[in-house]
């Protein structure tokens, strides 16, 4: 595919929806400065002079998505608190369909906060349930999704084992999605990671691909016994395993190895790389792509841009079509 080929398909991100089941959380941020060392105990004291609120875990990859135009239904649960309703406040703010997400009296909204002082972070605080959803609680996510289903193009799991992906979940989402023949892309946390069995693609970094596999990484062999390793436990089509600033390794069911270098001379943030590689890939098949090494290689281009820069971003398709111009020349 030319570069003009992959503008053309950016350029058709707005028109495709979707699904994104997870675990969405809110990242708090708040700002200050450091005077002194607390009379109190050897502790930083902080004055705090700002606060702001962001999309974060799952709903970091659909503010990936949204920012790159396409539209989103989001699944998931928030506790019924002052956090989980400005977590969906924030995901109405960027014109995400709600309507999937749960509102939990017995259960807290995931915040992680974070203190910032002269650019520093000096600590994070998390609130957070990490205890499985009930029976009655999947039950009504699994309904939602036979409802909705067929008006989507494509579905993203981005698993934190914060208890919203139980196997009853996945595994009725699974069936779904063979149903309607959606494509499916997932991103798991560790200790869910053979659960998924039967997806189009799963998407990891080579940390936990070597944990999960127990293959310690040495070379470029040991990755490729790793990406061989979990297409045959996984039975899936693709196993995607990321290597920041060194690239991506594909890995197809049919035997086909591929790797996709980046572009990027210096990495000045990790931070949302994968949600952004996911995003990017469910959004790239969801608007019909037929190839996975040509959505992996979009997928890359914006990997690039995060990689670059500082904090956590959002990509979008101008963005995107300025670096392939970029790299073209």
């Amino acid at each position: 595919m030319n570069s003009e080929e992959i503008k053309k398909i950016v350029g058709q991100f707005d028109k495709v929806s979707i699904l994104v089941i997870g675990d969405i959380m809110l990242d708090r941020y708040l700002f200050g400065t450091m005077s002194r060392i607390s009379p109190e105990a050897p502790a930083p004291l902080i004055d705090i002079t700002s606060e702001s609120f962001r999309l974060g875990g799952a709903a970091n990859a659909i503010n990936a998505i949204c920012t790159l135009g396409g539209k989103v239904r989001a699944v998931g649960v928030v506790g019924d608190d002052w956090f989980g309703k400005r977590l969906i406040k924030l995901l109405k703010q960027e014109d995400v369909d709600t309507t999937g997400v749960i509102e939990i009296k017995e259960r807290s909204t995931t915040v992680k906060t974070r203190v910032i002082a002269e650019q520093q972070q000096i600590i994070r605080l998390d609130r957070e349930n990490r205890d499985a959803i009930n029976e009655a609680y999947t039950q009504s996510i699994l309904d939602y999704l036979r409802k909705n289903i067929e008006y989507v193009d494509g579905i993203l799991i981005s698993d934190y084992n914060k208890g919203v992906v139980t196997n009853k979940l996945l595994n009725g989402a699974i069936d779904l999605a063979k149903k309607f023949e959606k494509p499916t892309i997932v991103y798991p946390k560790v200790e869910h990671f053979l659960d998924y069995k039967g997806i189009t693609i799963i998407v990891t970094d080579l940390e936990k691909a070597s944990s999960v596999t127990g293959i310690r990484h040495i070379n470029e062999t040991s990755i490729r016994n790793m990406g061989q390793w979990l297409l045959t436990h996984l039975e899936c089509e693709f196993v995607l395993i990321t290597c920041e600033k060194d690239g991506m390794s594909l890995f197809e069911k049919n035997g086909g190895v591929k790797h996709i270098p980046l572009s990027v001379m210096e990495v000045r943030n990790v931070t949302g790389t994968i949600d952004t590689v996911a995003s990017l890939i469910a959004l790239s098949l969801a608007s019909g792509v037929s190839n996975m090494v040509d959505s992996v290689h979009l997928a890359s281009i914006a990997a690039g841009i995060v990689l670059q820069k500082p904090g956590r971003i959002s990509v979008s398709q101008d963005e995107i079509k300025r670096q392939i111009d970029t790299i073209r020349e």
